[in-house]
Formats: structure tokens, sequence, C-alpha cells
């Protein structure tokens, strides 16, 4: 692994001179309709833009997934951090870098996390709940959700991000039914382990945060409620009212219609698990949108909060 001054350490008018991800480029036009080539690029800590306004023909080799070494400057544009190129070059296979040396990953420890998931399955005790569980947590699908983002851009979009996401949720909703011990414990935990599984299959995560076909075409909500109802007619005698309450708790965990839920929360488990959703989610992605600011300094606007956001000074 070579080591380089992270992005999010470097200031304005620092030189850049770093191997980056490159994570996205397109042909965009400005207010007069000339042309120019948009970039984005990434280490594992902040995602930059860069735009260039000459010859960037030059560059019409480049594209999403490639591993570049950019020379430039940090700059910015109305307060938002942007890189000004002076070259970008593609790396040579002799230098030995991959694309998951860039991708950004959770600060918790991963091993710590897994032994909490696999304590917390253990406490589950409907005896058809719990089998249906351990169906999806043998060994080879238990890499696969512990090293899963839990999204592209929005929330814990990093490597690890889904588990670190499923134990929020767990622990929002462990809570609630301490509140309310109406509330299912069983029904409702198995939801929030189960809700985004399917973003193991919608996400791609080898080199870049990409969305499969199969993502794309069926989304991780159906992916998800599809894999449990195909689990269930492996489990004799499994209660069809379990298994309905179940799916409904993956099928309605966004909320609204207009959310891509297929439907809204009617039980006292969903409306739990899509609040508990929204916390872990909302809180997790603005934190990481003030992270990328300075202190006390607001962020851009941030189009799915509909607001920008101000990144307080007040110590703890």
């Amino acid at each position: 692994m070579f080591n380089q001054t992270d992005l999010i350490t470097l200031q304005k008018g620092d030189l850049i001179n770093h191997y980056l991800l490159l994570k996205k480029t397109e042909i965009k036009l400005t207010k007069t309709n000339k042309q120019y080539l948009y970039l984005e690029f990434t280490d594992k800590t902040l995602s930059l833009s860069a735009n260039v306004w000459e010859n960037f023909s030059n560059y019409s080799q480049l594209k999403s997934g490639d591993i570049v070494k950019v020379t430039g400057s940090m700059d910015d544009y109305n307060g938002v951090p942007q890189i000004k190129i002076i070259s970008i070059k593609l790396v040579e296979p002799g230098d030995n870098i991959s694309a998951i040396d860039f991708l950004a990953r959770s600060k918790r420890d991963i091993d710590e996390m897994k032994n909490e998931l696999l304590a917390r399955i253990q406490k589950i005790t409907n005896r058809k709940l719990k089998m249906l569980i351990d169906l999806f947590f043998k060994e080879d699908k238990l890499m696969k959700f512990t090293s899963a983002p839990a999204g592209k851009y929005w929330h814990h979009s990093y490597l690890s991000g889904l588990l670190e996401h499923s134990l929020e949720l767990i622990k929002i909703c462990d809570l609630m039914c301490d509140i309310h011990p109406e509330i299912n414990r069983d029904l409702l935990i198995c939801g929030a382990i189960m809700h985004d599984y399917g973003k193991t299959e919608e996400l791609s995560f080898d080199a870049s945060f990409e969305y499969t076909t199969r993502g794309k075409l069926i989304g991780h909500i159906v992916i998800s409620a599809m894999m449990i109802n195909e689990e269930c007619k492996k489990i004799p005698d499994f209660p069809d009212e379990l298994r309905d309450c179940l799916l409904h708790l993956i099928l309605s965990h966004q909320g609204k219609l207009e959310f891509a839920s297929p439907v809204i929360p009617k039980t006292l488990e969903a409306i739990t698990l899509y609040q508990a959703d929204e916390l872990s989610a909302k809180v997790n992605a603005y934190k990481s949108a003030l992270g990328e600011t300075k202190e006390g300094k607001w962020t851009k606007y941030l189009p799915l909060a509909s607001t920008d956001l101000f990144n307080h000074s007040i110590q703890q």
C-alpha cells in the first residue's frame, strides 16, 4: 500500500501529486453552451470534483473506475473544495495499486461489528425466525454482508457500511422494544437485520460502488423480499403470517410509496423500523456532509436533505 496525504487534510493552495480513483467523467455544457470535462476523484477520505476547460480530448480515454496519478492543487468554487488540474496520468500495472485502496471503509473494527451481529442473532428466541436468519449468515454470505456498503452516495457509503447501519438499527429497535413492550422484538430485530440485505446484490463494490444490472432492474427492497420468501420455503411449517409480517417489514421500510417502498408501514414493527432506518441513515449522511466542511462553515446545498447544514463549533 502506498503512502500519501489524505485529501481531507489539504487546504486551498496545497499541491496535489496523488494517486486517486476516478469516480465519474462527463462532458458538460456551460451556460453559454461551451463544452468542458467534469471529473470526480476520490481517495478513501474525500471525493473532489475537477473541471478541464481546454484540450480535454487528451483525457478521452479515461473512464469511471480508473486509477490515475493527478497533479495540481487544491482550489475551491463558492466555498466548495475542488482540484485545479495540471495533469492526469493512468497508472501503470507495475505501480501495484489496487482500486480497493481508494474505497472508504467504516471507522469501526469489522471483527468487532461482526461479533456484535452474531451475538445479537443468538438472542433471537423465535425458533423459526432464528432458523431463517441462520440461513443468511453462513460464512460465505456473512463475508459479503459484512463487506458491503449500505449505499453508493447518501448514507454509510463505505465498505462495511451495511453492517454498521444494520447494527445501528438493531440498537434503536431494541431500545424501542424496551420502551414499548407491545412491539414483537424478534420480528422487529429480524427486520432490522434483513431490511437492506438485498444491497449485497444491488451494489458491486470491488473497484467502486456501482449499481449492478440486477440492482437497477429489481432494487434491494424487492431482492431482499425475494430472498426471504425463498428461504422461508426451506423451513418446514414456517407460519404464513410470520412470513408475511417479516416481508411487510422489508417492503415498507422506506416508509412511503414515493420513496420506493412497495407498501407503506401497516404494523407497529414496520413503523418502528421505518423511523429507525430514517434516523440511522440521515444522521450518518449529515455527519459525513459536515465532515467535509471546516469548523464553523456551512455545507453545500444537499438535494437529498433539501437544505444546507451548519457545522457549529460548540464543544462537548
